[in-house]
């Protein structure tokens, strides 16, 4: 059985933040599993998921977050160049994709880090030995991020839903959609889940 798990999120959304830990559990569950991550790039410079949404996200999932994240939630986001940055690792550098998204989540919910500006990039991209060019840390999308774009739209016409994040698993020709607001405050408990649905799609085969 081919499995693929489908992540739509943005960086600069909590939400976003609070559901990466099930993206994580299920990797470690299933290693040979294909992880796609699919930046959606809903922020782009005029608003924010603000005060609200982050310490409702914070009170579900028990993540932290950092006093110069808070002290500026209500600020407009730009995650435009993240997604052009993992939009890039996803065609370059397939396996640093989560290490590297959960590194940029931590800089910007825990470090106050906006991920706006080139420089904003450099301990990242040094950590992880990112030869990135420099048109992936201007102002507007990549082809490589318009691409994940109308990847996105076609998952979101067969899930029905255009919120995100959205978790989607394929196991060959089925798919589980898995409603990851039930498993933030435990991640491990969404491995259970996929589980059981994985188990009743090969029972379903024989």
């Amino acid at each position: 059985m081919t499995t693929e798990l489908y992540f739509i999120y943005d960086s600069h959304c909590p939400w976003s933040y609070a559901a990466t830990p099930l993206v994580n559990a299920l990797q470690q569950a299933y290693p040979e599993m294909n992880v796609h991550l699919l930046h959606s790039a809903h922020y782009i410079g005029k608003d924010s998921a603000g005060e609200e949404q982050m310490q409702a996200a914070a009170k579900i999932s028990g993540l932290k977050f950092g006093r110069d994240h808070i002290r500026y939630a209500n600020s407009p986001k730009s995650s435009i160049k993240v997604a052009n940055l993992m939009a890039w690792l996803q065609t370059k550098h397939a396996d640093k994709q989560l290490p590297v998204l959960n590194a940029l989540q931590r800089a910007h919910f825990i470090e106050g880090n906006p991920l706006t500006n080139k420089h904003d990039f450099n301990a990242i991209v040094e950590k992880f030995k990112l030869s990135a060019s420099n048109k992936i840390f201007k102002d507007e999308l990549s082809m490589d991020a318009e691409y994940v774009l109308e990847g996105i739209e076609e998952i979101q016409q067969v899930i029905g839903t255009a919120g995100f994040p959205a978790i989607v698993i394929t196991v060959d020709d089925n798919a589980i959609f898995v409603d990851h607001s039930q498993y933030l405050s435990n991640p491990q408990a969404v491995v259970e889940a996929v589980e059981k649905e994985m188990d009743a799609i090969k029972q379903a085969k024989h």
